[in-house]
């Protein structure tokens, strides 16, 4: 489990300087020359003394620094859930095997537990740490230490009770990101506002231009950053919903494949 927790911490960090790395370059490369050509041609329309309406272009709405952070983040968040996401796949698909290999009508007895743990402890390094894997190994040593069936179910039990906090728990840097997302657009909300008005007195003379490129910048970043923290929620939610499946699915297998095949004494 260390080993995982220690791989999982260095993939986040690796992520992130990916993220950031790939948007950043994104910007630079794309977004902001468009943005500042599309701007520099209303300009010289505006000069010119040219009618026309100002299209809403999308470079124009995400070039600021802070529609930058914020798909940073998206990234970021989308790169921890999609890691997640294959664990619980991955652990998913041995669900699908007879670990026990226990035939209907078999009755296992306390004194079979050793036996039975052989195949389970066999497994590779990766899949012995599986859920199902820590389970069934804790059910068949509590049932062999206790001989009470009622033990072993608690035994189980225990298990995914402790693994589902810990999947709530490690969740906890995508709700932060999900909450900062938002945050940042606020940001630059307040940055906007506060350069619309250290303009106000050349709106006052008839010169809007500024006030309304600042104007831009505090509107356009928190519908950006509402609309990424929309889909970051509801990729969350859905990596939630993969993992309690997860949880419920090996309490059903370890019925369906141990508890109800065991006899005690």
């Amino acid at each position: 489990m260390k080993n995982k927790a220690s791989s999982e911490f260095l993939y986040q960090v690796f992520a992130l300087i990916l993220a950031i790395i790939l948007i950043h370059t994104f910007y630079v490369t794309l977004i902001r020359p468009n943005a500042n050509a599309i701007l520099q041609q209303q300009l010289a329309r505006e000069a010119a003394g040219e009618a026309y309406v100002a299209e809403r272009s999308f470079y124009i709405v995400v070039k600021d620094y802070e529609q930058e952070a914020c798909f940073v983040l998206m990234l970021w968040a989308m790169a921890i859930m999609g890691f997640k996401a294959r664990s619980a796949m991955e652990e998913k698909k041995l669900l699908s095997q007879n670990l026990l290999s226990v035939a209907d009508g078999t009755r296992v007895l306390p004194e079979d537990a050793r036996q039975m743990s052989r195949p389970i402890q066999a497994l590779p390094g990766v899949q012995k740490e599986y859920l199902v894997s820590r389970s069934l190994l804790a059910a068949l040593r509590r049932f062999e230490s206790t001989r009470n069936i009622q033990h072993v179910s608690s035994a189980v039990s225990e298990v995914l009770d402790t693994e589902s906090d810990r999947l709530d728990s490690e969740l906890s840097m995508v709700r932060y990101i999900a909450w900062a997302i938002p945050s940042i657009g606020f940001i630059g909300t307040v940055r906007g506002i506060g350069e619309a008005l250290s303009q106000a007195h050349k709106a006052v003379q008839g010169d809007i231009a500024g006030v309304t490129a600042s104007l831009g910048v505090a509107f356009n970043s928190t519908f950006i950053a509402l609309v990424i923290s929309i889909v970051v929620m509801f990729l969350m939610h859905q990596l939630q919903l993969m993992q309690e499946r997860l949880v419920l699915d090996t309490h059903s297998y370890c019925d369906d494949n141990l508890l109800r095949h065991l006899k005690s004494d």
